[in-house]
């Protein structure tokens, strides 16, 4: 851990939310996951689970973008992270006395990412006004990293809890997510910036997507991100990997969704001591493409050493793209359009991430989870070729500030 970054108190307060909200979001998913397979032994009801995440980012990008440049972030993200807390609750209280149904879980993950479509943007363009630019890249590499750490102990803790039944998990994800807000909702600003208040016109609220449109590295960040994950995701499948072909239970689905978290916070680690100075295009096309390997030899592993080897390398490659991509966005962003431009990069997010459980889902109906996992890798290796010619700006991207 970056001890500068450390002894700065609001950044500290950002990642003790940052930490309870992904904690608390990592341990519900393995529930809602489990109990969705449970209920229903089908790959498509688990490919809807990111389908109800990923309507609400898409229904409320504008109106995020609009809310987080007009108002005080941390009350947004407070906000949300209390919503997100209640959703958990009620989904305990329903497991407790067994009313939980498909639909109550769709209902469930449909506010919960509903809150986190405001709460995911505001949380990103707080960033910058807690450390110096300067700072900013190993700030959001140990950002990155904290992140990784919640991913790895959540699936994993949720996994364990689950023996005692879906309910504690809810329970518990509901109080990570109380505090996440209490912290959230105490952080002291180290820069304020003032912001206009123009009033809330259409020029304004597509303003984020206008810019990403022209700003070419930052569009082919963003989108590359988006369809690399979008074929290559795998997560969605983790309950029938880990029951049908690699034989565990839910501990060993939580072990395998951490899998992925302990190659990135190994990988984040090493990228806040050395950020990365010079070809970062290069070195994130290089990664995202291990990515697409890695996702290769997932599925066609029924081994489960090197199915969690394969993951690791996963979320190693992952976290090189996602410093670069969140670097990029950030700094050549102006802070009044931070909150519009993350909430579209959100979206870019959540459609990689919800809509590739959807889409790995699908494919895993029609053709069986080995050839949607198979396909999806070889997919991510196509995009990256792709990308490569269509964005030479950045492929030819030497350092994360522009020199401009």
């Amino acid at each position: 851990m970056d001890s500068s970054l450390l002894a700065l108190k609001p950044y500290r307060h950002f990642l003790v939310s940052r930490l309870g909200s992904f904690l608390a979001y990592q341990m519900l998913a393995v529930a809602v996951g489990w109990q969705m397979y449970d209920l229903t032994h089908s790959a498509l009801n688990l490919g809807f689970i990111g389908i109800a995440q990923f309507l609400p980012q898409l229904l409320l990008t504008l109106v995020v973008g609009h809310v987080a440049d007009r108002y005080d972030r941390r009350r947004i993200v407070t906000i949300c992270q209390i919503v997100e807390g209640t959703a958990a609750i009620a989904l305990a209280v329903g497991s407790f006395y067994h009313l939980l149904t498909p639909l109550a879980l769709y209902m469930g993950a449909f506010c919960i990412g509903a809150g986190r479509a405001f709460e995911s943007p505001s949380l990103q363009a707080l960033v910058p006004n807690l450390v110096t630019e300067k700072d900013l890249p190993r700030a959001l590499a140990l950002n990155s990293g904290v992140m990784q750490m919640a991913i790895i102990s959540g699936p994993a803790l949720g996994g364990f809890i689950y023996a005692v039944g879906p309910d504690a998990v809810y329970t518990v994800s509901a109080v990570c997510w109380l505090i996440a807000a209490l912290a959230i909702g105490t952080l002291p600003l180290l820069r304020q910036v003032q912001r206009t208040q123009p009033p809330a016109s259409l020029e304004f609220l597509f303003a984020g997507i206008r810019y990403i449109r022209e700003k070419k590295v930052i569009l082919g960040a963003i989108s590359l991100d988006l369809f690399a994950v979008l074929l290559g995701g795998a997560t969605a499948l983790l309950p029938i990997y880990a029951r049908d072909i690699l034989h565990t239970g839910p501990w060993g689905m939580g072990v395998l969704r951490s899998a992925p978290a302990v190659g990135a916070l190994s990988m984040s680690i090493y990228l806040a001591h050395y950020p990365l100075k010079q070809r970062v295009g290069k070195i994130m096309f290089g990664a995202v493409g291990v990515f697409g390997l890695a996702t290769i030899v997932f599925g066609l592993s029924s081994n489960f050493f090197v199915s969690l080897v394969a993951l690791a390398f996963l979320g190693a490659s992952d976290m090189i793209s996602v410093v670069v991509r969140s670097s990029l966005v950030q700094l050549e962003t102006p802070d009044a359009m931070r909150g519009r431009v993350s909430a579209v990069s959100s979206i870019f997010i959540g459609a990689s991430n919800q809509l590739g459980e959807f889409e790995s889902g699908v494919t895993a109906a029609l053709l069986g989870p080995v050839p949607a996992v198979v396909l999806g890798g070889i997919g991510t290796l196509v995009v990256v070729g792709l990308w490569m010619r269509w964005f030479p700006q950045l492929t030819q991207r030497e350092t994360l500030v522009s020199a401009t």
